[in-house]
């Protein structure tokens, strides 16, 4: 189990490489150049010293040169300085990402407690009125799109109804508030992101569970199991939900990727103060350090998610580990 770790741990090296790579390319072919976003038709800023901005962040350089200059800095985990306002891009990065782990890790909690009970209760009680609710609404969240259901949560629960706030992580005066306050404030204005970053893959593993369940249901060893006069709730558990697991755990895998590559939209929408409303920000303002810099951490968080994933299910399938000591 310890060298299948070790090796994708390794292998997530060159794969960081070839997406950097490519997310470098993407961004020189983008029209449009760092200078003129900075200094726009300002008529007091001369060519020369716009030729000297250039030259400061080795913009004027080809595209390899540049790639080959960055790669030498991020080896030691340097990924320079905005081309905003020359702030340590690290610093930048740094400063946004609790608020990102923060939204992901209470979605990923919304999205397991949430979405397993209710495939469980839906395949214990087929084509009950229950179960037909539950398909609808599961058909909904497919259908969708997940930036139109972020603005009507805002227009119906945020403007209309005024239940919840539509932006930020708190206001100015949370400083002011005792500890209790601050977190009640801060759990009010994580229902709307949270809701709609997490409605998707909700609908997607609760219809997993469900039909993970139903299958299970019809082996032998649950026939068995009832056969010798179990409790209901131990065959459920432990031999159906148990079995089920597999591929419930492959879906948790991809849907950490999904929370991440979201972020980008529901943080912009919501305002949410994170590490993709501060790459929305870097690709408008063309600030190819801070766009590389979330590119990357993003792309490492994905597949940390994807080896954890693995990991989860070497520990619910005994088989895996049995392979891996070949």
């Amino acid at each position: 189990m310890l060298r299948f770790i070790i090796k994708r741990l390794l292998l997530i090296i060159p794969m960081l490489i070839g997406i950097s790579f490519i997310m470098f390319v993407i961004m020189h072919l983008a029209p449009g150049d760092p200078a003129s976003m900075r200094y726009g038709l300002n008529p007091e800023v001369s060519e020369s010293a716009r030729a000297d901005f250039s030259r400061m962040y080795d913009l004027d350089k080809p595209v390899m040169v540049q790639y080959a200059l960055w790669m030498k800095r991020f080896l030691f985990l340097d990924f320079g300085r905005s081309l905003i306002d020359d702030r340590r891009v690290i610093s930048k990065i740094l400063s946004r990402l609790p608020a990102t782990i923060l939204l992901q890790a209470v979605s990923l909690l919304v999205i397991f407690f949430v979405a397993i009970p209710i495939g469980i209760v839906s395949a214990m009680r087929r084509n009950s009125i229950f179960d037909r609710v539950m398909t609808i609404l599961v058909f909904a969240g497919y259908a969708m799109p997940t930036f139109w259901l972020a603005l009507l949560l805002i227009l119906v629960f945020g403007l209309r109804l005024q239940w919840f706030p539509i932006s930020g992580m708190g206001p100015w005066y949370t400083a002011y508030l005792d500890g209790f306050a601050r977190a009640r404030d801060l759990i009010w204005h994580l229902v709307l992101p949270v809701a709609a970053t997490a409605f998707g893959a909700l609908a997607a593993l609760s219809r997993y569970t469900r039909s993970s369940m139903i299958e299970a249901m019809g082996e032998n060893y649950v026939l068995t199991a009832r056969a010798k006069g179990l409790p209901e709730n131990r065959v459920i558990i432990v031999h159906i939900l148990r079995n089920a697991l597999l591929p419930i755990v492959t879906i948790m895998g991809l849907t950490l990727p999904g929370l991440i590559s979201g972020s980008f939209i529901f943080e912009t929408i919501f305002a949410w103060p994170g590490m993709g409303r501060l790459g929305y920000e870097a690709i408008m303002n063309y600030d190819y350090p801070v766009v590389m810099g979330v590119g990357v951490i993003a792309t490492f968080l994905t597949l940390l998610g994807i080896l954890l994933s693995d990991i989860m299910y070497a520990v619910v399938d005994p088989r895996i580990r049995f392979e891996g000591k070949k």
